[in-house]
């Protein structure tokens, strides 16, 4: 099963995170600002793509500079011992350790 079938919140925090730690590719900015009246409709708010998302996940209005901060450290982490920190894989870990309900089967179309 495809990791955002049935989960699109699960997507639009990733690309959250991404956005957050300066990481959301071009193609992805744009297409998530031409979603921004489908998201506003959808969730029954207004602004930006980012503080729609942010207002769905009741985000503090801290939560990109403490996306950042976290990024950082895993870049120094994974520095110190040869690694790499791939952006995708940390906005993906970051939804299934601090969100897994997004993930969740219960949810999922069956």
């Amino acid at each position: 099963m495809d990791r955002y079938e049935g989960r699109p919140l699960a997507r639009l925090v990733e690309c959250y995170v991404l956005d957050a730690i300066g990481q959301l590719h071009d193609q992805h900015r744009r297409a998530m600002e031409k979603m921004e009246p489908h998201l506003a409709r959808i969730y029954k708010t207004k602004g930006s793509w980012q503080q729609i998302v942010a207002s769905v996940m009741e985000f503090p209005e801290t939560m990109p500079a403490t996306i950042e901060r976290l990024w950082e450290k895993n870049l120094g982490i994974a520095k110190a011992q040869g690694a790499a920190v791939i952006p995708d894989e940390f906005a993906m870990a970051f939804v299934d350790q601090n969100f897994p309900e997004l993930l969740s089967d219960e949810d999922a179309p069956q």
